[in-house]
């Protein structure tokens, strides 16, 4: 089925959302500075389901980013400053990708992009990681990258986060469920020989659509459809206590990633013009510690697991628009959208 169809059926779900009174899309904050690593819309026509963000380690202010299906073995680079692609990477030696939902920067310089979603709910009994080097120029090319083929040790799962350490190199995947889904490591080395098996960390984690080290490797934020937490990372694979996140409802939240100097956090959506909102990391007090970031390099919003960070997490019946009751009525209409859509999509390659 293709993109404009799925787009087309997706439309009475939006006019029930906006019936609702229910506003999705955050307003721009008014103290939001121009130039890179602000918020900024995707005007490549080409670009309607962004399902991954990776900030330029080489470029400043560039975000590379694809669509999730139906588009071929494309990467796009975007220009945080004008919304606009600067470079279209073609990649060879990869087969016809199937349903890429994932891109990260490693520390060796190489982009990993994720061919992980399963839209027939895990089924397919294997997916496949493509390694390629980030480009030196910003222009149209065509990049040969590395195919890795990979098999979860506990049997198929969908997914849609792929996160690479920034220190070790490991790649760790994230199984996407309502409740009861999974961190899973990859091996020391990923190897372009025989299958490469994810095993799970013992981390539960639930509904992820995307996710993203801190730069330093000391926190990993998880995005969702309704949100995002953070937690400390303790180097066997195993997650502090989350802690709930500032992160806006953008209709279907697909990415984040933390900006190249870690200062900001950058949540992207599927749809054509869509949006990438920019959330400032916030130093939380008394930090410090075994386990624990620098300071300077905590979560945006961050409190308790119990408390709200605001944005699409809950509060505790406290009457605001972040709260129980305003998280029940988005949770429902949500919970209705990707029904339909996955309802749709259930036969889709």
């Amino acid at each position: 089925m293709s993109r404009r169809t799925r787009t087309a059926r997706r439309r009475p779900v939006v006019a029930a959302v906006l019936a609702a009174g229910v506003v999705l899309l955050p307003t721009v904050p008014a103290a939001a500075a121009p130039g890179a690593d602000q918020d900024f819309v995707i005007e490549d026509p080409r670009i309607t389901e962004s399902s991954g963000l990776a900030a330029s380690k080489r470029h400043p202010g560039v975000y590379w980013t694809h669509n999730d299906s139906d588009d071929g073995a494309y990467l796009y680079a975007v220009d945080s400053r004008t919304g606009k692609t600067v470079a279209t990477v073609t990649m060879t030696g990869v087969g016809e990708p199937r349903d890429v939902e994932a891109i990260s920067l490693g520390p060796d310089g190489n982009l990993y992009v994720g061919d992980i979603g399963d839209n027939l709910g895990g089924t397919w009994d294997h997916v496949w990681i493509y390694r390629l080097p980030e480009p030196a120029a910003l222009r149209d090319q065509t990049v040969a990258a590395t195919q890795f083929t990979v098999q979860y040790e506990d049997g198929p799962r969908d997914a849609e986060a792929l996160m690479v350490h920034p220190k070790t190199g490991r790649v760790y995947l994230a199984s996407k469920k309502q409740s009861g889904g999974r961190l899973y490591a990859g091996p020391e080395k990923l190897s372009a020989q025989g299958v490469n098996v994810f095993r799970p960390t013992g981390a539960e984690v639930d509904w992820v659509t995307d996710g993203a080290f801190s730069p330093d490797g000391s926190e990993l934020v998880l995005r969702s459809y309704l949100g995002a937490k953070a937690y400390d990372w303790k180097g066997d694979g195993s997650l502090g206590e989350p802690r709930r996140l500032s992160a806006p409802l953008l209709g279907q939240s697909e990415s984040v990633t933390y900006t190249a100097d870690g200062k900001g956090l950058m949540y992207g959506a599927e749809g054509a013009r869509s949006r990438v909102v920019r959330v400032d990391v916030e130093k939380r007090d008394g930090e410090g510690g075994e386990g624990q970031a620098p300071e300077g390099t905590k979560s945006p919003g961050a409190t308790d697991a119990g408390g709200a960070g605001g944005g699409g997490e809950a509060g505790e019946g406290d009457g605001k628009p972040g709260g129980t009751a305003g998280l029940v009525v988005v949770g429902a209409v949500v919970l209705a959208w990707l029904g339909l859509r996955k309802g749709r999509r259930g036969g889709e390659k």
